[in-house]
């Protein structure tokens, strides 16, 4: 069977191919394409040390995890800097293009932005439980990361009052394509949205109301 194999960084670089194909038998794991890969001259140096994350099909998976004929496995090496995402859940606010600004990269092709913000009302008052917050958040951003083979990526969220058509959240991701940094970005604020624990009052015309929401099975 066939199986392509997504390179990334200095994998990409050293193989000057962002994919290649391996043909593996029935059966083989992430293991076996690895080893396969391994015995190619330009990639066996880089793999014996350079730590990798692997990603089959947009999905976490193992050196055990099995593949499949038509399978992506996508070879993650660490992110530039070393630093992991930016999170932050602030009162100040919040200025898109510096959030924008911190995902930039020289193997960035693609940048996607998401501004969510405040329409309908005078104003939305966010509340959150911060440190939990900003620790899922990361989760998530290193999730997407791994997933989509972001070259990096960034959240920044409001708490407390937040006016008519400012942002109350701001998403930045990099990739090399824009297919990756568009669905990163929508997997990201979708998350967020789901699971960060994050609350928000409408404020309207001397009015209050909780914006309703549910727990969602993680």
């Amino acid at each position: 069977m066939i199986v392509r194999i997504r390179l990334f960084g200095q994998l990409r670089e050293q193989a000057g191919a962002d994919s290649v194909e391996a043909t593996l038998a029935d059966g083989a794991t992430v293991a076996d394409a690895l080893r396969e890969l391994a015995e190619r001259p330009p990639l066996a140096a880089l793999l014996l040390r350079l730590p990798v994350r692997m990603a089959v099909n947009r999905e976490i998976a193992t050196s055990e995890t099995l593949l499949g004929a038509g399978d992506e496995l996508a070879l993650l090496p660490p992110l530039s800097g070393g630093g992991g995402p930016h999170v932050r859940v602030t009162s100040e606010p919040i200025i898109a293009a510096r959030v924008t600004d911190l995902v930039r990269r020289p193997g960035a092709g693609a940048i996607v932005t998401f501004e969510g913000t405040v329409r309908d009302v005078e104003f939305l008052d966010y509340e959150a439980y911060r440190e939990m917050a900003e620790q899922q958040i990361a989760k998530i951003l290193s999730e997407a990361i791994a997933r989509y083979g972001l070259e990096m990526a960034a959240a920044e969220h409001r708490v407390g009052k937040v006016g008519l058509g400012q942002p109350g959240v701001v998403v930045a991701v990099a990739a090399a394509h824009r297919t990756e940094a568009f669905a990163g970005a929508r997997e990201v604020i979708d998350r967020i949205k789901a699971e960060a624990p994050i609350w928000k009052r409408e404020l309207d015309g001397g009015q209050a109301r909780w914006v309703p929401g549910e727990w969602v099975s993680s």
